[in-house]
């Protein structure tokens, strides 16, 4: 404070402070201005440098004041990178670090990256497949297509009741090939082929005659029966027919409650099949109709068929269905039905229905006097096949028991037949058949 000013006490000297002395600093590497850092990539390893060596280094450099850019003092180091100084070094140095990874980058990509650019990607198209070979062929039988194995089944020849308590009969709108002739007192019966399909319910089964056995023999099949005539029990004997009475395999037949005897008696081909296994009747060999594919005319010329056996219960009628392209059978002045075991029913259609003119032999008489009709199918005839609305006249033959059924036309040809069921009658005349 002021107060406390003495003036008769001397004054203290003025203590000067003097600024402390910087120490000198040796002067700095002169800066080469053609300067580029160098980098030497090493190929499979990089040496760490030693810390020790590095001090070493950098010391004389600093006593030399000159720093020259270059080879690195030691030649085991591989890696130099100095340090910049000054403004310019690090705006360089960082320019060189920028290219230096863009340079190891693109070097990387080069060499790692598989992916070709677009347009250089070759779609290869896939190789083409040969077309799929056919799993079906035509069956020998029906000309339709089937599982080869099919052909190898035993063809099997059903008789079946055509009297009137005997309709509607069931499994002919399965069967493959079907044969009509007057059995006895113009009564009509029929002989059903089976091997394509196998309907589980099949009858009402009836007797054998012979003329259906001779048929039957064409296809080397098997013969399904209740029985028959003196003459037809005797010729499966001498003709070594592969027999299925039933007499004699019961087991494969039935009879159902809802009909009397003797319209009652029914089968499968199912168990008709085992017992052909069981007395080695594996397959048929036989040579089937000629066929072709079905081509529906656009003039039909036979829309309308009438057959005559013996009277308005037996005779025959067919219209013929463009929409299908076969042949809706009638028989009494109604839609010939079949039922099935469910009692659903369906009208029998062919698609092909031949008039073969087959001439009667003079028939026999049984025990009770009962006359059973004769037919003659050894030989030839005239025949009327109807096919896609049109009839077609030819010639019918059969040269032995064992001998094909064929058919040909007026220049000697097979006639050739739409694949599907054939339904084929047996007439005393040519009279007895008419269309329209």
């Amino acid at each position: 404070m002021i107060d406390d000013f003495r003036p008769s006490e001397p004054r203290r000297k003025q203590k000067i402070i003097h600024p402390l002395e910087k120490p000198e600093q040796p002067p700095l590497p002169e800066f080469d201005e053609s300067f580029e850092p160098t980098v030497q990539l090493p190929h499979h390893q990089i040496d760490e440098p030693d810390a020790a060596k590095e001090d070493d280094e950098l010391t004389s450099v600093a006593e030399s004041g000159v720093f020259k850019p270059g080879k690195p003092p030691h030649e085991k180091r591989r890696w130099h990178f100095p340090k910049p100084t000054t403004k310019k070094q690090k705006i360089l140095t960082g320019i060189s670090a920028v290219l230096l990874a863009f340079l190891i980058g693109a070097g990387w990509a080069v060499t790692h990256h598989t992916t070709k650019p677009a347009d250089a990607i070759v779609v290869k198209k896939p190789a083409k497949k040969p077309a799929p070979k056919p799993t079906t062929v035509p069956s020998t039988l029906t000309g339709l297509p089937v599982d080869p194995s099919v052909n190898q089944r035993p063809v099997t020849a059903v008789m079946i009741e055509n009297s009137l308590d005997a309709r509607p009969q069931s499994g002919l709108d399965q069967a493959g090939v079907v044969f009509e002739a007057i059995a006895e007192g113009g009564v009509t019966r029929f002989m059903a082929l089976f091997q394509d399909t196998q309907p589980d319910y099949l009858g009402p089964v009836r007797s054998a005659r012979p003329y259906y056995i001779q048929w039957a023999l064409g296809f080397d099949a098997g013969y399904a029966h209740v029985g028959g005539s003196p003459d037809g029990l005797a010729d499966i004997k001498a003709w070594n027919v592969r027999d299925l009475d039933q007499f004699y395999n019961s087991g494969a037949y039935q009879r159902i409650s809802s009909r009397y005897a003797p319209h009652n008696v029914y089968t499968s081909i199912a168990q008709l099949n085992q017992v052909e296994q069981s007395k080695g009747y594996t397959s048929s060999t036989f040579t089937g109709f000629t066929r072709k594919k079905e081509a529906p005319s656009k003039t039909p010329n036979a829309t309308s068929i009438n057959m005559t056996f013996s009277g308005p219960y037996y005779d025959s009628h067919y219209d013929y269905d463009p929409a299908t392209n076969s042949y809706k059978r009638s028989e009494a002045g109604a839609p010939h039905m079949e039922v099935d075991k469910s009692g659903a029913q369906t009208q029998i259609s062919p698609k092909v229905v031949i008039a073969m003119v087959v001439p009667e032999t003079r028939g026999a008489l049984d025990a009770t006097g009962a006359y059973y009709s004769n037919y003659n199918p050894i030989g030839s005839g005239p025949v009327t096949v109807f096919q896609d609305g049109v009839a077609t006249a030819g010639t019918w033959s059969k040269a032995s028991n064992t001998a094909p059924l064929t058919f040909t036309d007026a220049n000697g040809q097979p006639l050739a037949l739409n694949p599907g069921q054939t339904w084929i009658s047996a007439i005393l005349s040519a009279s007895d058949v008419s269309y329209q």
